[in-house]
């Protein structure tokens, strides 16, 4: 037959409760730590990660819609234009066929 003890009854209560209050300290600590860097990062006028995903994203979406329209290929390299038809090198126009 098992007996009960009083004493070890109450340490184990105790550690238990000393195990939660310190559990509730850490997720306070956490919760004061990501509220000062979060502030700091205010003040210092930072962008979050996920934020800077998104901008970046979309970023890529409007240059591909612009590619798209100017029927441009969709990479960063630029292409080596020509000149336009009838101007010299000079940048006055060429004389005109009709005359």
């Amino acid at each position: 037959m098992q007996t009960r003890n009083p004493i070890l009854d109450e340490f184990a209560k105790l550690t238990t409760g000393a195990m939660g209050l310190a559990q509730a300290a850490g997720e306070e600590a956490k919760a004061a730590f990501r509220a000062q860097t979060d502030r700091v990062a205010a003040e210092m006028d930072l962008v979050r990660r996920d934020e800077f995903d998104a901008l970046k994203a979309e970023i890529a979406a409007l240059r591909a819609e612009v590619a798209a329209l100017k029927g441009a290929p969709t990479t960063e390299k630029k292409a080596a234009r020509k000149p336009a038809t009838g101007t010299s090198t000079g940048g006055t126009p060429a004389p005109d066929a009709a005359g």
